[in-house]
């Protein structure tokens, strides 16, 4: 999960717990306790994407290949 769809999983969990009643859909089902999970999940996925960050930018430096262009001689 990148970071782009961590931010969209903070502000909807942010929405469904601070901007909409809790009541909405019933007694039933609780906006604001789902709202609260899907600002954990979002949490998580930033603080994941900004640790593994550093090493994925690692792996791609050891493939490098260095070529050199030698036109043919006439």
């Amino acid at each position: 999960m990148g970071v782009g769809v961590s931010i969209f999983f903070l502000t909807i969990g942010a929405i469904l717990r601070f901007a909409i009643e809790p009541d909405v859909l019933g007694d039933n089902v609780h906006i604001d306790v789902i709202g609260v999970i899907f600002m954990i999940v979002g949490a998580v996925g930033v603080v994941l994407s900004v640790v593994m960050a550093p090493r994925r930018g690692a792996t791609s430096e050891g493939r490098l290949m260095h070529r050199e262009n030698h036109p043919p001689e006439l």
